[in-house]
């Protein structure tokens, strides 16, 4: 750790050494008290304004004065003072009486910016520059202050598009960690939650905040999330997903293990219940452990309605699930293997509609596949004002031209469109039950409907397997936790779930008293 000079000079050198290729470094020197004194900044990354109000302006008035001659100087002055001067110059005696420096007077008598931090460090200094912070400099002093300058630049607070509910808070998180702290403490008003916070990235130096309350979290999970934070080396964060990727306890898996989120409601709700959240500047994601799976049923909507429809729609949600993965697979594997299963009209049906097709059912489930995957990705990166083309032609041309030429069948572009639309129902799980449609698909056409439940009991002991923090991936249905099922596919009313859920390893297990 290298310190700083007490000479000016020496320092200026320094400094502009280290900053010497970048043409937005800026350095604004000024006198005061007599002395020399500079100010270093990134241009573009401070509030000038804020600059010349609150720093220069004060400074400036004691340009030129002499701090270890100011006492006598003002006792000079008194025989002309007024009476009102007289009280002022007197306050000022005394202030600097009890000044043991310059840096102590300045940060107590002259600078009005609301955080002020003083230093000696140089490598500490090059990080608070770069972060859209000021330092100041005066001569024949060791130290160095930090002056709070940074500029805010951020959208304003909306409803997130992937988290859009009919009734309840529509506020989301912003890029600003500040902001985001600032959302959740609005909420939880309470001095229990507790924030730690680290920095990350050799060249990003990006601030990562892990908050949980006090006196409901487990403090050994806190602990060990903090451990695998602090543990990571890499050049730089760019999104919260850098850092799930390094929380995470099964590094192969396709299952998330971190929970997601971009409404501070939801993160509240989940740290009252015993998790821990982890914010990242730069991203609007707040990150949540321990994660179980069935958390992704579960909506805010839900606990802004009517229990008996949200337990409807977590019904919804569920069979839209394995609609998704299994309808593409088991036509397939009917098809090929167990056409007797299909009733006899319909069995015409699909027999007229492929008789004539060049490709095998199992190729032309996969090519429909795939071109609903391909036009997924064009949507998402066309520009908004072509989607409504993208979609005209992908969806509508394109697939009826394909049938009517012969290249598909209707039932199998009907089959794909199905497990197409209930496929976002649960949206935070959508990469995931993509892959494992295209896998039942390709066993329901090797294997047919055995080879998938074998398949598929073998995913459930996989998952059973599974645990986040000491926490079962399928909590609170394996292990079965009663208490925790109140919230589960059915949701109780609130005032029958008095307990905190079993499945995470929380402390105070009380939430609603009688």
């Amino acid at each position: 750790m290298q310190k700083i000079s007490k000479e000016l000079n020496k320092n200026k050198t320094l400094i502009e050494n280290i900053f010497k290729d970048n043409p937005n470094f800026i350095a604004k020197e000024l006198t005061i008290f007599g002395k020399s004194a500079c100010i270093y900044f990134m241009e573009g990354l401070i509030d000038a304004t804020y600059l010349a109000d609150y720093v220069l302006k004060p400074c400036l008035k004691y340009k030129d004065e002499n701090f270890d001659a100011l006492n006598k100087e003002i006792n000079k002055s008194n025989k002309k003072a007024t009476k009102n001067n007289l009280s002022n110059l007197k306050t000022q005696i005394n202030k600097s009486s009890k000044s043991s420096n310059i840096i102590d007077y300045i940060l107590k008598n002259i600078l009005i910016i609301g955080k002020l931090e003083v230093n000696d460090d140089l490598d500490a200094l090059v990080k608070e520059v770069t972060k859209g912070k000021g330092i100041m400099f005066v001569d024949t002093c060791s130290k160095y202050i930090i002056l709070d300058l940074e500029k805010v630049q951020q959208r304003a607070i909306t409803e997130p598009p992937t988290s859009a509910v009919a009734k309840g808070p529509r506020a989301g998180f912003v890029e600003n960690i500040k902001t985001n702290i600032s959302c959740i403490r609005k909420i939880l008003a309470t001095n229990n939650l507790k924030i730690e916070t680290t920095n990350v990235g050799k060249y990003s130096n990006t601030m990562i905040a892990v908050m949980y309350i006090e006196g409901i979290a487990d403090k050994k999970i806190v602990n060990a999330i903090m451990e695998k934070i602090k543990k990571i080396n890499i050049d730089g964060i760019i999104d919260s997903y850098y850092v799930a990727s390094f929380l995470e306890e099964h590094k192969y898996s396709i299952f998330r293990e971190v929970g997601q989120s971009e409404k501070p409601d939801i993160v509240s709700a989940k740290m009252l219940e015993g998790r821990v959240t982890i914010l990242v500047d730069g991203s609007p994601i707040a990150l949540t452990l321990p994660f179980m799976l069935f958390e992704d049923l579960q909506s805010s909507n839900d606990y802004y309605s009517e229990n008996s429809h949200s337990s409807f729609v977590r019904i919804l949600r569920f069979l839209s699930i394995l609609i998704t993965i299994a309808l593409p697979g088991v036509y397939i594997a009917i098809q090929l293997h167990h056409y007797k299963a299909f009733p006899l009209k319909f069995l015409v049906t699909i027999i007229n509609t492929t008789q004539d097709l060049p490709l095998t059912p199992f190729l032309e489930m996969l090519l429909v596949l795939i071109l609903f995957e391909i036009l997924y990705e064009a949507s998402l990166r066309m520009p908004k004002y072509m989607g409504i083309a993208m979609s005209i032609v992908g969806a509508l041309i394109l697939g009826d031209t394909a049938v009517k030429a012969g290249l598909v069948s209707p039932p199998s572009v009907m089959i794909v469109a199905v497990s197409g639309i209930t496929l976002y129902t649960v949206p935070d799980q959508s990469e995931q039950i993509s892959i494992l449609r295209f896998v039942f698909t390709v066993v329901g056409g090797i294997l047919g409907i055995y080879g998938m439940v074998l398949f598929g009991l073998y995913l459930l002991i996989y998952l059973n397997d599974f645990d986040s923090y000491g926490v079962s991936y399928l909590s609170p249905y394996a292990p079965y936790y009663e208490e925790d099922t109140k919230d589960g596919i059915f949701q109780r009313d609130l005032l029958m779930m008095r307990k905190r859920p079993k499945s995470l390893h929380n402390k105070n297990k009380t939430r609603i008293r009688r």
